[in-house]
C-alpha cells in the first residue's frame, strides 16, 4: 500500500482534498489508490489528492524542480493529483488547504509558509480570520500569469444551447475563461450552466485545459476599483468543482484585460475569495478548513 493508514480531509471553499503527510517519502500513492481515496462512494471523496513530502522524495521532479525549492529554502512540497489520477502543476486552492495542514502540524513558524509547487515557489502567509472571507484566510502569492489575446476562442457545452468568447490565461497550469450574461455571449446565466458536461473551446488548445464562466456583478467608481464577480468552473481532472484557486486568478486576470480593474471579490460555489491582479503577478486570498482525521480500514487498499 503506498498511502499511510491515517489521512485528513480538508477544503478551501469547497474544493475539497484528502491530504497527508509523508515526512520519509514512503507513501507516493498510486493513480488507482487515489482514484479510490477521492471517489465520493466508495472512498473519502475530494477534487483531488495532496502528498505533502520533502521535494526530493517526490519522483516526477526534476533536478532543476529540486535545485529551485533547496535555492528558496523549500522544506516542503505539494505533490498534487487530480481525482483521475492525474498529476496537476498546481491547485491555488490546495495551496492553502495543504498550509492550514502543515500549520497543525508544526511543520512552520511564524505566519508565512513557502510551498514548493510544480508551477513553482508559492508564499503563503496567514490572516487569521478576515470579515466576508472565514476564519482560517491565507493569502497567496501565486506567481506570474500570461494572457492570449482576449475573446479568441469560443466556447459552447454540448447539449446547452448559445456560445461565449473565451480568454486563454496561462497559470501554471491552462485555464479559458468566457464572460457571460453580456453582449457576446448566448450562453443561459452562469446558475443555469450545466457543467457536469465538460464544455468545448474551439479553435483545440494542445492541451486539456480548465473552463472559467464568469459574471460580472458589480464595479465600484471610487478609486480603489473593486470588482464583484460570480465564477464557476468546470475543471479538468474532475469536472465542477465549488472553487478552483487558479482558475479565480485566470479569471481576475481576464476581467483586469476587460475592464481595467485590477481587484476583485469572486464569489464561487463555495465561498467567497479575493483576487489582487498585478502587472507581472496576483494574489488569492481565501479561507480554508480541516475537516477531520480518517483512520483508513486494514484492507481497504
Amino acid at each position: 500500500m503506498s498511502i499511510p493508514q491515517h489521512v485528513t480531509k480538508a477544503h478551501a471553499t469547497g474544493n475539497d482534498f484528502v491530504v497527508y503527510l509523508d515526512r520519509e517519502g514512503r507513501f507516493e500513492p498510486t493513480p488507482e489508490e487515489v482514484r479510490f481515496l477521492t471517489d465520493r462512494h466508495f472512498g473519502i471523496g475530494g477534487d483531488g489528492l495532496i502528498r505533502l513530502a520533502h521535494p526530493r522524495d517526490v519522483s516526477d521532479l526534476s533536478e532543476a524542480q529540486v535545485a529551485d525549492c533547496e535555492a528558496n529554502g523549500v522544506e516542503w512540497f505539494m505533490d498534487y493529483r487530480n481525482a483521475d489520477g492525474s498529476l496537476a502543476e498546481m491547485c491555488g486552492n490546495g495551496t492553502r488547504a495543504i498550509t492550514l495542514f502543515a500549520q497543525r502540524e508544526g511543520l512552520f513558524d511564524g505566519d508565512v509558509f513557502r510551498l514548493g509547487t510544480r508551477a513553482g515557489v508559492k508564499t503563503l502567509t496567514s490572516l487569521g480570520g478576515v470579515d466576508g472571507l472565514g476564519t482560517h484566510v491565507f493569502r497567496v502569492e501565486m506567481g506570474q500569469w500570461r494572457i492570449g489575446e482576449v475573446d479568441a476562442y469560443e466556447v459552447t457545452i454540448p447539449g446547452t444551447p448559445g456560445a461565449a468568447r473565451g480568454t486563454f490565461v496561462d497559470m501554471g497550469n491552462p485555464h479559458v475563461v468566457a464572460v457571460v450574461e453580456d453582449a457576446f455571449s448566448t450562453l443561459p446565466t452562469v446558475e443555469a450552466l450545466d457543467l457536469a458536461v465538460k464544455p468545448v473551446v474551439s479553435p483545440v488548445i494542445e492541451s486539456d485545459q480548465n473552463v472559467e464562466f464568469v459574471r460580472i456583478d458589480d464595479i465600484d467608481d471610487d478609486a480603489a476599483g473593486l470588482g464583484e464577480a460570480t465564477m464557476r468552473v468546470n475543471e479538468r481532472g474532475c469536472g465542477e468543482t465549488l472553487s478552483c484557486g487558479t482558475g479565480l486568478c485566470a479569471t481576475a486576470v481576464t476581467l483586469r484585460a476587460k475592464t481595467g480593474v485590477a481587484h476583485w471579490l469572486i464569489t464561487v460555489r463555495g465561498g467567497t475569495l479575493r483576487v489582487d491582479v498585478g502587472d507581472a503577478d496576483v494574489t488569492l486570498t481565501g479561507d480554508a478548513t480541516i475537516v477531520g482525521d480518517v483512520t483508513l480500514a486494514d484492507g481497504t487498499l
